[in-house]
């Protein structure tokens, strides 16, 4: 039997945490052999032990010096703000989830610290490659650094790729309706924009979003067909996408289109008449609201889709670390 994955996290915020929870809770053939975080370890024990969006972890929770105790397991923990200072020897993958690796320097340091690839959870113009799985899914041999891009990008890109490879998109408007984040404030205080200075959680704020560079990043073909645009509403969890998408060759019978698109992993599916809430902790990195689809004559389709945007994209970190662990 192969051994599992060894991957180290960097980084034990929401991400990190949202995937040392579905390493725990799952059955993915992987061993996390480490934590660094420069946050006292009671306070990162205690936001695992109780989190606001997926509620209590589902198993004991206790600390050991320099350790995490979870499920009877021990999980070494670092605090340091280099890892050049650790060795990471035999880690076949860093989880790079500290949101700073926007230089070179940083993204590369587990691999100086002896690690064998680098996944940084978010957008990196450092990275060898961005990866998008469903959009963009080849793999160089060679390949050390890899972006997972955004939450969003993992939720649009695919459904896209999707669509223009079946019925040839003419041009589409995507608006990403999303929750709160920790970038916003809640009260009112100078931000990166004026919108984005507001309080998060009494506005819906109108914004961009990175994924618009992204997706034409990895889908460049349609860079001059589409826009993107996105709004913040005052949600703790649980993001939307609506798209409005004009076809070059219309569907014959869009619901047998969107069977086709929908893979149940990467793409899921929705019958019912259902609300944000009901899609916590769904792992796909979009879900398909059938119950909103609305065509406008023969070759115009408004597409409505839910996403976790914590436990979906964590799904596809973990499902691109298995991938970087492969032999070349």
């Amino acid at each position: 039997m192969a051994r599992p994955v060894r991957i180290f996290i960097n980084g034990f915020g929401r991400i990190g945490r949202t995937v040392f929870r579905q390493v725990v809770t799952g059955s993915r053939p992987v061993e996390i052999v480490g934590i660094n975080d420069v946050a006292p370890l009671e306070t990162c024990a205690y936001l695992l032990r109780y989190d606001s969006v997926y509620g209590p972890f589902p198993a004991p929770v206790e600390t050991a010096p320099d350790a995490l105790i979870v499920a009877g397991g021990r999980v070494p923990f670092h605090a340091v703000t280099d890892l050049r200072e650790l060795d990471l020897t035999g880690v076949d993958v860093v989880l790079e989830c500290t949101g700073r690796a926007n230089r070179r320097d940083v993204a590369e340091a587990g691999l100086d610290a002896g690690a064998a690839r680098v996944l940084i959870s978010g957008p990196s113009k450092v990275a060898d490659l961005t990866v998008v799985l469903g959009a963009s899914d080849a793999l160089p041999e060679g390949v050390r650094i890899v972006s997972n891009a955004s939450c969003t990008t993992n939720a649009i890109a695919p459904l896209l790729r999707a669509l223009d490879e079946c019925s040839g998109i003419a041009r589409a408007h995507v608006t990403t309706v999303h929750c709160a984040t920790g970038s916003q404030p809640t009260v009112d205080r100078p931000g990166e924009t004026l919108e984005r200075s507001r309080a998060a959680n009494e506005s819906i704020v109108p914004t961009s979003t990175s994924a618009a560079a992204q997706v034409a990043n990895v889908l460049p073909g349609l860079a001059d067909r589409l826009s993107i645009a996105a709004v913040r509403i005052p949600s703790i969890s649980v993001s939307a996408v609506d798209a409005v998408i004009q076809f070059t060759t219309p569907p014959a019978d869009v619901e047998a289109l969107l069977d086709r698109i929908a893979d149940g992993q990467v793409i899921g599916s929705c019958a019912d008449p259902c609300v944000s809430f009901d899609f916590r902790g769904r792992q796909e990195s979009l879900i398909l609201a059938r119950t909103e689809t609305q065509s406008v004559g023969p070759d115009q389709l408004r597409i409505f889709g839910w996403y976790d945007n914590e436990s979906g994209f964590s799904a596809r970190m973990l499902d691109m670390t298995e991938r970087l662990a492969l032999p070349s």
